[in-house]
């Protein structure tokens, strides 16, 4: 798993406090800005300035295609947390101007667009993604921020007309406070514009605690952030865990708000510490499982060009992807051989070298990803493709893409999100039993129908128990349009005007005439 590549060259850093080798693929050169960064002993953000953490303690960061140690971040603990909430308390103007907060944040986006290279190379080698996926999530990234930028000076209330005489009545959307925003590995600057960026716009300070595996990109935006120009304390990033630093912040009375992305079971844990601590608002985009519905009148060409990408793009770490695919009985088996040809002709390989798939984040990850395959073996599904290594690099967390064939909605594989590149695919013929089928899962995240016949493709959309339904298309996603699950999925809607609603507060003012 982890023997040396032959034809990698060694690029070496001096870092501050320990020396490393970045293994590099050949022809392959990181830019400068990209090694000085690498090169820096990184320290939480705090109040507009850069600070070691009160334990002195660090936590080590490795690259997921070759294994290998590449930086060491700083392990935050309760008493840093409390530092950066200090912080972010008196940063805190609910009086600060919108046009201000507007500008500020489209700074920010040109920021991160006039840099999109240096951080999609950290992003690579931080979460192992090819760099041209990794580049893509940038300009996301930049275009969230700017969307966001628009709203600043646009968040209003409203009079309301109330039945007693000589009453005006109206309401005011405020700010929350102090916010507390946890972002997970898989997506990791877009999933912190994701956030930032609507509680930012309505006038929060925030505390951002990037995933322990994949800081490094926020790192880097805390530094673009302060180039930007906001007030001191306005942004906090603080580094490590769940547990102690996410623990911290979802139990400290200071916060008045956690966003949080990541799996059902620690968003549960975040609702028990929220209720425990100050009874702070919550929101969470957890998991998925996506039935991907495929009817016999299908565009089938479309159908073909997504659905690769739709089952194994991000190496299947991404929790809107169809891993839960039925296809009609008359289509079936020229579905799915279309699907496993494609699937086999998907280059696996260091994420700097642009292959089509990545490694998986850790080896924890890839321990768990064969352990659902291996279970969904014992359970008597059919693996149609994964058994082939010969294509896997010799180190790294690779994983090659998976189908497993099934007729039984009760398999752990069907049921539990794999967050891996593994797909189970199902026959059906009664076009009304597919909801109940599809519907038959503890999240509700998001789902896709395929058919040429617009009236049923409405009427099953309807249907459906998830957050998002696209119709004809797959993963298609804009910062105007909302976005969230049902049931086990999450609570709450990021992204377009209904974020807004994540991150303020509604107050009615009565005023006797």
């Amino acid at each position: 798993m982890f023997s040396q590549y032959n034809n990698f060259k060694a690029a070496s850093i001096r870092l501050s406090h320990f020396f490393t080798m970045i293994a590099l693929p050949d022809n392959i050169q990181l830019l400068p800005a990209t090694l000085d960064f690498l090169s820096k002993e990184h320290r939480l953000f705090i109040g507009g300035a850069w600070v070691a953490p009160l334990n002195g303690k660090t936590l080590p960061v490795e690259n997921p295609a070759n294994g290998q140690l590449i930086a060491q971040i700083p392990l935050a603990d309760a008493r840093d947390v409390d530092a950066a909430v200090i912080a972010a308390q008196k940063a805190f103007d609910p009086d600060f101007s919108p046009s201000k907060r507007a500008r500020l944040l489209w700074t920010l986006a040109d920021l991160i667009r006039q840099h999109v290279q240096e951080l999609a190379e950290l992003e690579t080698l931080d979460n192992g993604k090819p760099i041209d996926q990794a580049k893509a999530d940038v300009l996301g990234a930049a275009q969230h921020f700017r969307y966001y930028a628009g709203w600043a000076d646009k968040i209003e209330g409203h009079t309301i007309p109330v039945s007693a005489k000589n009453r005006l009545v109206y309401t005011r959307r405020e700010p929350l406070g102090v916010v507390g925003l946890i972002v997970p590995w898989n997506f990791p600057l877009l999933m912190a514009a994701w956030k930032l960026a609507p509680a930012l716009a309505c006038g929060n300070s925030v505390i951002l605690k990037p995933a322990e595996q994949t800081s490094l990109t926020a790192l880097r935006l805390g530094e673009l952030i302060a180039a930007a120009g906001f007030p001191p304390g306005m942004v906090n990033i603080v580094t490590g865990p769940g547990i102690p630093t996410g623990e911290a912040m979802t139990r400290h009375p200071g916060i008045a708000k956690i966003g949080f992305t990541g799996s059902t079971a620690v968003g549960k844990k975040i609702m028990e510490a929220a209720a425990q601590s100050n009874l702070k608002r919550v929101s969470l985009e957890l998991g998925g499982k996506s039935p991907n519905i495929i009817f016999e009148d299908a565009p089938l060409e479309a159908v073909q060009r997504s659905l690769t990408w739709s089952s194994f793009y991000n190496s299947g770490q991404e929790c809107t992807l169809g891993s839960r695919i039925y296809i009609h009985n008359t289509l079936f088996d020229q579905v799915v051989d279309g699907l496993a040809a494609a699937g086999q002709q998907l280059r696996l390989g260091n994420g700097l070298l642009n292959p089509d798939l990545g490694p998986l984040i850790s080896q924890q990850q890839y321990r768990r990803v064969q352990g659902y395959i291996d279970q969904g073996l014992a359970e008597g599904a059919t693996r149609i493709l994964g058994e082939r290594q010969d294509q896997v690099p010799e180190e790294g967390y690779f994983l090659p893409p998976t189908i497993f064939r099934h007729q039984n909605e009760e398999l752990s594989i069907v049921q539990e999100e794999i967050f891996g590149p593994v797909v189970v695919v199902s026959a059906f013929e009664d076009p009304e039993s597919i909801a109940a089928r599809a519907n038959h899962s503890a999240y509700g995240l998001a789902a896709a129908i395929w058919t040429k016949d617009i009236s049923k493709a409405h009427r099953l959309a309807h249907q459906l128990q998830a957050g998002t339904v696209w119709i004809n298309g797959y993963d298609m996603f804009d910062p105007a349009v909302p976005f969230g699950g049902y049931k086990e999925s999450g609570i709450g809607r990021e992204m377009g005007k209904s974020a807004l609603d994540l991150y303020t507060q509604e107050k009615a003012i009565w005023v006797a005439l």
